[in-house]
């Protein structure tokens, strides 16, 4: 189970603002792109959501619950390379800290929505931050998740 370096994490919260599911297809298919082994978690909301979106498996191939990722990178068992987490509540800070201390990698964390910036500064471990105050319009978000990630042209 273990992606040993060459794994993508995307980690999603709560699916009420839009641009959170642009973003995650966008960076999944990127990522595929960039041959990284892409696994998605989330809640059972948010994996439905992309399930219908992605019914043929395009650009999210494997998904599981978030629980059950924070138990996995808790035990060792897994070791992605690289995590993307989303947050636009207390809870996606909340999980961002949690996955800060169970991964060691590099963590970039995608604060959006119309708290973005209060919520940013309530982010205080060592990550990548990308925030921005898109609820509908991915476009900013997805422009400075390029920068980050090195796909800008």
């Amino acid at each position: 189970m273990s992606e040993e370096g060459n794994g993508a994490l995307i980690i999603l919260g709560c699916p009420e603002v839009p641009v959170q599911q642009a973003l995650a297809l966008y960076a999944a298919d990127r990522l595929n792109e960039d041959e990284w082994d892409v696994l998605v978690a989330g809640n059972s909301a948010v994996l439905v959501l992309l399930k219908v979106s992605d019914p043929k498996k395009v650009y999210v191939k494997r998904m599981v619950e978030l629980d059950r990722c924070i138990e996995e990178l808790a035990s060792g068992e897994r070791h992605p390379g690289v995590c993307i987490v989303f947050a636009h509540n207390d809870a996606g800070i909340s999980y961002a800290t949690t996955i800060r201390y169970l991964f060691e990698g590099r963590l970039i964390v995608v604060v959006f929505g119309r708290e973005a910036e209060e919520l940013a500064e309530q982010l205080d471990i060592p990550c990548e931050k990308i925030v921005e105050k898109a609820i509908h319009n991915p476009g900013k978000l997805r422009r400075k998740l390029d920068e980050v990630l090195g796909w800008a042209a």
